[in-house]
């Protein structure tokens, strides 16, 4: 029958337990392990699966870390919670299980370790920017210091109940205090939609480097953590091991890994042979007196990085962190013991101000780096917040700390709060404070309608593959840039996240913003990447006042609308570019990804600046030919656009612009209102039809008497329609399409205020072109001319999109 014994206060509780030895039993030396023991492992496993899975249901919304549910997940058991209830915790933990359970755990986490290591890129660190490495040293050092103080203040405040602590005591505090938890941060950045921001970016690679030197400053410490051996031999070993890895074993790997990956004759077997090598190493660190995960992740940051790592995550990541690591948080989430906050503290208010007070240190850094580089006050405090996020690394100095005694129990609970408050405070504060779409203020610049005549175009070019990016450079070739009114574009290369591991630690490059451009991603297919730079450069090269940058957005195709809102505030753009889901290929077209069409509805919602869709059918360079434009203007703000655009590619001196004016008539036209008030009852502008047709009369006016004045290469005519059942639309189109018509540019919700084209837009195959639109890009219609469709930004769109025969309206959720 188990036993237990308490031991004194500054020593962690022990458990004893009978056991039966067998000397029959040559493997395991004791009784059946089979039979006793791996029913109780199941039993461990699946309670810590199924709460930290209900626990992230629950806490999904909030964008908090999986880290966090799973350590609630232990918690709950806890002596302070369901741990009261007699019988509740032995009947899951029992003290004959422990060490099984621990066993299990410790391998989890040396295969979680091993995968955060090969996520990460050695390249990518020592090219880290002179700004990252600041923030990395100052998020270390100041931290440290200050929480060394902080553990001074708060024995002294315990009075005379608190225990002294060792030296080690403060050296595993300040630790604790300093890392960076970089792949929980990377996972939550991706989660909040700022992975691709500048925040986002500097908070990832100052993370990285942070998270590094904890792999160091870990290597260094476990050793002196030992009683007694030989300490600074042990760290000398680690030291060459680690050097040993480096110069000898990885290039090794990468060459042999190399050959086989080009050979094709990878399989999940051979992966497998790969995974000794994990094994190995691990065992040689623990020989050595460091830790095991120090090997583990040592032989994760020397494999090469690309698709074998690809591969690996790809295997290994799910069953890890849904199916091992639960094990272990929950672990540490357990030992949380409240009742030793309030039998040292004299007020109950001094723990939860500890717990506060541990989050400023980080914070401080921050704010002092953000303040020498010019950065605002708000990005100085979210950077502070999201480099509080702990994770692994302090779960593992803290449980030494623990384990070896060098905390006590009141100093132990009150860094265990720390962690879970600092971890989960980083994504409600962010979303308070930081979001983008609640930093930009409304502003008329973000159309090119009311963008100055001398002012920089600022474009965000999105594309999949190489191919549309050279649609993009012939449509962006004809704004006609110059040194008075230049243009800068900010390409965004859109990859698919299929999984939880790829995309997330984005490999960050010189992003300075440089004439030639400059490569933020390494995701997705590397030469489809560099193709597209290249494509770019030589666009840049011709024309001289013109410049890009590149970024790579990884995402699920379902929010990847959201990066691209948040990266294109913050390049300040005035119109998104994107590409029709459909490209030409031997004179048809082709569908590439009906998921394409998905995102250009999704970013069509609430865009913050005008958004253009191009339909490409073999667009080609300036400098060959000469582009000739059509505008079909009916009215309304999106027509208003898609003229300004067209106006100012006119001035390009390869360009022929025509704009029709269609003077529409009929009995079943009646014309609504074209703005309401929002879904919160609070009553926006109304513009009512004799003002939007005073809008639209002005617009001509000054284009007519300023665009056409002196201009060979602009005509302009107006015809009056009518159109009673909408039949005679496509008829109209076709007697103004002309043969030698390169490019049509049309509004998105062209005559959309006329009740026909409403119900016309019901029967649209692709409702994001409009009613026309959708007719002209449509095989029937028979012309061979591309298409740009505008839809102009607005401080409250509602977009009405429909889908076959089936009305799908959806509203925005945020006023921009």
């Amino acid at each position: 029958m188990a036993s237990e014994a308490n031991a004194a206060n500054s020593v962690p509780e022990l458990a004893c337990y009978n056991t039966t030895f067998d000397p029959n039993n040559i493997i395991w030396r004791s009784d059946n392990v089979i039979a006793d023991r791996v029913p109780l492992l199941s039993i461990q496993i699946a309670y810590n699966i199924l709460v930290s899975s209900f626990f992230h249901h629950i806490l999904k919304p909030f964008n908090l870390p999986l880290t966090v549910a799973q350590m609630l997940g232990g918690v709950l058991l806890s002596s302070s919670f369901l741990g009261r209830i007699p019988g509740v915790f032995e009947s899951v933990y029992r003290p004959e299980g422990i060490l099984t359970v621990e066993t299990f755990a410790n391998v989890g986490i040396m295969y979680y370790v091993f995968l955060s290591g090969l996520e990460m890129n050695c390249d990518t660190i020592l090219r880290s920017s002179r700004q990252a490495i600041i923030i990395a040293v100052a998020s270390i050092f100041i931290p440290a210091l200050v929480g060394a103080g902080f553990l001074a203040l708060e024995r002294n405040l315990a009075g005379e109940s608190s225990i002294a602590l060792s030296a080690r005591g403060y050296v595993f505090w300040c630790a604790i205090l300093s890392v960076t938890s970089f792949p929980v941060l990377a996972r939550l950045l991706s989660d909040l939609k700022i992975l691709y921001t500048r925040l986002g970016k500097d908070a990832l690679t100052a993370a990285m480097l942070i998270d590094t030197f904890g792999w160091i400053l870990f290597s260094l410490l476990i050793p002196f953590s030992h009683e007694g051996g030989k300490p600074l031999l042990s760290v000398m070993c680690t030291l060459m091991f680690i050097l040993f890895c480096f110069c000898v074993v990885r290039p090794i790997l990468a060459r042999v890994i190399e050959h086989r990956m080009g050979s094709e004759s990878w399989n999940s077997s051979k992966l497998l042979d790969v995974m000794i090598g994990l094994f190995v190493c691990s065992y040689i660190t623990d020989l050595i007196g460091a830790h095991h995960v120090v090997g583990a992740f040592v032989y994760g940051l020397i494999l090469p990085s690309g698709k074998f790592a690809d591969i690996m995550l790809d295997m290994l990541h799910d069953f890890v962190t849904a199916f091992i690591v639960p094990v272990y948080f929950a672990s540490f989430g357990f030992r949380l013991n409240l009742e030793a906050l309030w039998s040292q503290s004299h007020s109950v208010l001094l723990p939860i101000f500890m717990v506060f007070l541990l989050a400023i240190p980080k914070i401080l850094s921050s704010l002092l780096v953000t303040f020498y580089y010019g950065m605002s006050l708000r990005d100085g405090v979210g950077l502070g917040l999201l480099l509080n996020t702990k994770g692994l690394m302090a779960v593992i100095l803290i449980s030494i700390a623990w384990d070896k005694s060098f905390l006590d129990p009141y100093s132990f609970t009150i860094m265990i709060l720390a962690i879970l408050f600092m971890t989960t405070a980083a994504s409600p504060f962010i979303n308070a404070i930081y979001k983008p779409n609640l930093r930009f203020k409304q502003t008329q610049q973000r159309t090119v309608q009311k963008l100055w005549c001398e002012a920089e175009l600022r474009v965000a070019a999105c594309v999949h593959n190489a191919h549309q990016a050279h649609g993009m450079i012939h449509i962006l070739e004809a704004t006609n840039a110059t040194r008075t009114s230049p243009l800068h574009v900010s390409v965004l290369h859109l990859v698919e996240l299929t999984r939880h591991g790829t995309g997330l630690l984005v490999a960050q490059m010189d992003n300075s913003n440089v004439q030639g451009g400059s490569s933020e991603s390494q995701y997705g297919s590397q030469t489809e990447f560099e193709t597209i730079c290249n494509a770019f450069n030589e666009f840049v090269e011709e024309y001289n006042a013109v410049r890009f940058d590149t970024s790579g957005i990884v995402a699920t195709y379902d929010t990847i609308h959201q990066d691209i809102y948040n990266v294109t505030e913050e390049k300040r753009a005035n119109l998104i570019l994107l590409p029709f889901h459909k490209e030409l290929s031997s004179g048809d077209m082709e569908t590439v990804n009906t998921t394409f069409g998905d995102i250009n509805q999704n970013v069509l919602q609430a865009p913050p600046c005008s958004v253009g869709i191009l339909v490409n059918r073999g667009l080609r360079s300036l400098s060959k030919v000469t582009m000739s434009t059509i505008v079909i203007f009916i009215g309304g703000p999106d027509d208003r656009e898609a003229l300004s655009i067209a106006w100012r590619m006119a001035a390009h001196s390869a360009t022929k612009l025509h704009v029709i004016r269609l003077l529409v008539s009929g009995t079943e036209v009646e014309e609504e209102k074209a703005f309401q008030s929002d879904s919160s009852g609070v009553l926006s502008t109304k513009m009512d039809s004799v003002m939007q047709k005073e809008l639209d009369d002005e617009h001509i006016f000054h284009f007519r008497h300023k665009g056409l004045y002196n201009n060979d290469t602009i005509t302009y005519s107006e015809t009056e329609v009518e159109i009673e059942t909408g039949e005679e639309i496509p008829l109209i189109l076709n007697e103004i399409d002309k043969p030698g018509c390169d490019l049509y540019i049309l509004g998105q919700g062209s005559g959309k205020n006329f009740t026909v084209f409403q119900r016309l837009l019901e029967w649209c195959d692709n409702p994001e072109l409009g009613v026309m639109g959708d007719i002209i890009a449509s095989t029937s219609f028979g012309t061979h001319s591309s298409l740009l469709v505008v839809q102009q930004y607005t401080i409250e769109r509602k977009s009405k999109l429909r889908c076959g025969k089936k009305c799908h309206s959806n509203e925005s959720d945020e006023m921009l």
